[in-house]
This record gives structure tokens, C-alpha cells and sequence, in this order.
């Protein structure tokens, strides 16, 4: 790309040297664009300026409140059939990136197991390192003993749920969708795609807010939601929060240390309904090889 140059699309920058993050960008956007259920903003170039990565993509245009607020019935059917798209098992074949820090993937045909390994413990192991943006402090360390715990009970948590893996935006909050108005259609960005539980997409868009019931319910006319929803969203978001206590800081880390003590309550009663089902402890983050996250 031309140094100087002054596209007409929407130019992103990368950090130096970090062409990785760009190129999964690229990835996501086409293996969404490819099931022509949810629709992306085209890739226009790709290149470097200045010696930054950068990625020139179609320029989208928000419109007023009240056809953001109206476009959530298609984002909502647009996003059931892109969780009809299965793969071959959960996970993707590489990692990738959720917002500036590697998602760690591989696959698995264990849903539970493949949660536990591949999104908390990766999270758990990179706040233990210190090298986040949560280091010290009396919440760091209750969130590392507790979370070391959760760890023994996401198989609990999540039994008897047996999911597809659908492939997943991955990072659906509400700053990561819009109406063009040029077009009316409402279109997604910035993925971090896996093939994983619709739940865990539906979860996210319910943590910073900005998705009204026209969403929700668009989106079950199609997929009707199943039992033990309210848990899980539980479960699946407390991923972003430690993603976004280890590349912000303290008060993440405050939201995540109470979902955790929320779940391991949670946990127990499950225990209490079925005697003798408890799952065995998994290792503590600290008992893995640091093949760890990135800061």
C-alpha cells in the first residue's frame, strides 16, 4: 500500500511487526463472509504503510439510533443461521486473537474440556504470570486460588449440555456491529471466530449491553433457547473478563473474581442435586508449561 495513500474504505492499523493479528483478521472475516448468513465489511487491501501491518476494508457508515435499534431483528436471524454452520469439532485450527491478546485454540470434541483448557485456563496462567495488566494485589491472588478451583468444575457446570460447534464471531459486543446506512443491512466486524457454543456468542452480547429483545428474539424464532442458559452466560463471559482483567486491569479482575465465587456456588449446588457427581479437579494453572498468552 502506497505510503501517503488516502483510501476510501476504513484503514486499520496494526502494531509493528504484529502482521499475525491482521492476517487472523482476515481469516475471520472471510470464513464469516463464506456462509452467507452474516454480512461483513469487504477486504479491500491488504499491506503495509510506513513499515505498519495494515488492512484497508470497506468504509461503513452507522446510521440513527432507531434503525441500529430496528436493524437487531436481521443481526438476530443473521446470527442463528451463521450458528447452523458447524465444524469438525470445537475450536479452530490455529490460535488467534481476542481483542490484543492470542486466543488459544487447537480442537477438541469435548466442549467442557476444550473451555476449561483452550479460554480459562490460558487466561488464569497469563494472570499468574504477572505480565497482564492485573499484577498485584489481594483480588489477583483470590482470583488465581479460586479460579485454580473453578477449574475442577466446569465439566460440573457444564453436564449433560452437548452442543455443536457452530462457528462462532467470537468477540460480539456491541461496539463490534452496526447498520450501514448506505445499505441498511446490519454487518459485524472485528471477529475472533472459533467453532464453539452458540451460547457463548448469545452470552457476550448481554455483557457490555447494547442488544435489545428485537435481537433476542429474532434470534430464537430460529434457534430456541435451550435449558440452562442463565448458568452458562455465567460460565462463557467470565472468559472476557479475565481477557479484559489482564489487558486493562483491576476492575475487570474485581467483575471476574465475583462471577467466579458465583459459579463455584453455583458448582456446589449442582453437587448437592446429584450426589456423586462431582468432576475430578483439573490441574492448577500453575501445574501446566507456560505455552502461554501473550501480553
Amino acid at each position: 500500500m502506497r505510503a501517503g495513500a488516502a483510501p476510501a474504505g476504513f484503514l486499520k492499523r496494526y502494531p509493528p511487526g504484529r502482521a499475525d493479528q491482521r492476517d487472523a483478521e482476515i481469516e475471520g472475516l472471510e470464513a464469516l463472509a463464506a456462509t452467507g448468513t452474516v454480512a461483513v465489511p469487504a477486504i479491500l487491501e491488504v499491506g503495509e504503510q510506513d513499515g505498519t501491518p495494515v488492512l484497508l476494508l470497506e468504509r461503513l457508515e452507522g446510521a440513527d439510533a432507531a434503525t441500529q435499534a430496528a436493524g437487531e431483528a436481521g443481526l438476530g436471524a443473521a446470527l442463528a443461521r451463521l450458528h447452523a454452520c458447524h465444524g469438525p469439532a470445537f475450536g479452530w485450527d490455529h490460535d488467534n486473537f481476542i481483542g490484543a491478546g492470542v486466543q488459544r485454540n487447537g480442537r477438541d470434541d469435548d466442549w467442557a474440556r476444550f473451555f476449561r483448557e483452550r479460554r480459562l485456563r490460558p487466561q488464569l496462567e497469563w494472570l499468574a504470570w504477572g505480565t497482564g495488566a492485573t499484577r498485584d494485589g489481594a483480588t489477583r491472588r483470590a482470583l488465581l486460588e479460586r479460579g485454580a478451583r473453578l477449574l475442577g468444575q466446569v465439566a460440573t457446570l457444564l453436564a449433560g449440555h452437548r452442543p455443536a460447534p457452530a462457528l462462532l464471531h467470537g468477540d460480539l459486543w456491541c461496539g463490534n456491529w452496526l447498520v450501514n446506512r448506505r445499505d441498511g443491512r446490519p454487518y459485524v466486524f472485528d471477529p475472533a471466530v472459533y467453532h464453539g457454543d452458540p451460547d457463548a456468542d448469545l452470552a457476550m452480547t448481554e455483557l457490555f449491553g447494547g442488544f435489545g429483545p428485537r435481537f433476542r428474539a429474532a434470534y430464537h424464532r430460529i434457534a430456541p433457547q435451550r435449558p440452562g442458559y442463565p448458568a452458562r452466560r455465567e460460565l462463557y463471559n467470565l472468559y472476557h473478563l479475565l481477557n479484559h482483567a489482564n489487558l486493562f486491569g483491576e476492575g475487570y479482575a474485581r467483575q471476574a473474581l465475583a462471577a467466579v465465587d458465583r459459579l463455584l456456588a453455583s458448582a456446589l449446588t449442582v453437587e448437592v442435586a446429584t450426589p456423586g457427581g462431582r468432576a475430578a479437579d483439573a490441574p492448577s494453572p500453575s501445574s501446566r508449561s507456560r505455552g502461554g498468552k501473550d501480553a
